[in-house]
This record gives C-alpha cells, sequence and structure tokens, in this order.
C-alpha cells in the first residue's frame, strides 16, 4: 500500500510541526511548508531523526504564486494530497481603526485566502481519487472577537466561514474538511500544548463525524 501524505502550511516549533510529527508517525510521509527554508530544513532532519519521511518547500502565504509552484511539484512528485493542514496566520495585535487597507488584506491574505487557495490546488486529485481531507488551525477569537486582535479575530471567523462552506460543498466528492477551534493560547506542557492539540487533527480526520472541535 502506497503511504499516504500530509501537507503541513504553517510548519513551525509550535503546532504546525506537531501536527505533522504526530501524522507522521502514524505512517504518513510529511511535507513542511513555510517561508524559511533554513529552518524547514532543521525541522527535517529533526523529523528524519525518528524515521519521519520528510520534505520541504519554502513558500510565502503572502504571495498565493510562491504556494501554487510548491503544490504543483508536490502533485507532480508525489500525486494527490491525503491531508492538508492549513495552520498559518498573523498573529498581530491592532485594534480596527490602526490598521491601513494594505495590511488588513495582508492579514486576510495569509489568514484566509490562501487557505482556499491551497485547498483549491489540491480538490481537483482529492476528487479524483474520492477522498482526501483538509484540516484547518481556527481560533476562539472567531467566536468571541477582542478588539486588541482584530485582524486575527476577523481572520479566525472568515476561516471557519469558509471551511463550513467548503465542507458542505466537498463532502458529495469525498473530501472531508475540518476545524480545530483552539480555545487559549499554544503552550508546551499545559493542557494546550501543541501535543494534544494535534491530537484533534488525527481524531477529526479519523473520524470525519463532525466539521468543528473545538478544544
Amino acid at each position: 500500500m502506497n503511504k499516504k501524505t500530509i501537507v503541513v502550511v504553517g510548519a513551525g516549533k509550535g503546532l504546525g510541526n506537531a501536527v505533522a510529527r504526530l501524522f507522521g508517525e502514524n505512517d504518513f510521509r510529511v511535507i513542511l511548508i513555510s517561508r524559511n527554508l533554513d529552518r524547514l530544513n532543521g525541522y527535517k532532519a529533526e523529523f528524519e531523526t525518528t524515521g519521519i519521511e520528510t520534505y520541504v518547500y519554502a513558500a510565502d502565504c503572502e504571495k498565493p504564486e510562491t504556494l501554487t509552484e510548491a503544490f504543483k511539484e508536490i502533485q507532480n512528485k508525489f500525486g494527490a494530497v491525503d491531508v492538508l493542514v492549513y495552520n498559518a496566520a498573523v498573529l498581530e495585535g491592532g485594534t480596527a481603526t490602526e490598521f491601513d487597507n494594505a495590511n488588513f488584506l495582508r492579514h486576510y491574505q495569509v489568514d484566509v485566502a490562501s487557505a482556499l487557495h491551497c485547498a483549491k490546488l489540491i480538490i481537483p486529485k482529492q476528487a479524483e481519487q474520492k477522498s482526501g481531507a483538509i484540516l484547518l488551525t481556527g481560533g476562539i477569537l472567531g467566536d468571541y472577537p477582542a478588539s486588541q486582535y482584530t485582524g486575527v479575530s476577523v481572520g479566525k471567523a472568515a476561516l471557519k466561514a469558509l471551511g463550513k462552506t467548503l465542507h458542505e460543498e466537498l463532502k458529495e466528492k469525498g473530501i472531508y474538511v475540518g476545524l480545530v477551534t483552539v480555545c487559549d493560547v499554544i503552550a508546551p506542557d499545559t493542557k494546550h500544548s501543541p501535543e494534544l492539540i494535534a491530537e484533534k487533527f488525527l481524531e477529526l480526520y479519523r473520524q470525519q463525524d463532525k466539521y468543528e472541535i473545538s478544544y
């Protein structure tokens, strides 16, 4: 049986890598995407010491064309992406009136629009095989917005709505879309450690019986 492939967009020392590692430990081929190639190569070396087959691609969620190129290379080499995890976000503070138009659009591009862009890049091949999953990292600010974090609040609210519409649209094609809503600050050695939250991503993927898990 061919090994399945997971692509994590927004790889990093916290939740992104924890999700990737957990799926890798469950016999997935892991592909990490973020902006910094040097860091990615470090993650690759770390993962490979534990026997996880790992590949890395540098791309910037502010620049969708870089994602297009990365996913073209990935699918040409490995075929359909079985699981996409979109974990990228601009986690910066700021009130609504402090945003200029360009910066507000930057938040929306990274937090929401590039999630849809990545999904659309992999949906055709997932639809061909009538299986696949798209998993999104949500946040409590999407349900309870905070004025000091307007960009994050709007982004997570929009991502939740986007994911729900994709969930309804794609289920007839055999594609599952789910959201893990993180309800507190992610921190090591706490109830909201990356490793514990990662388990919810694997749970959603395996069960596929609901759209959202709040943790």
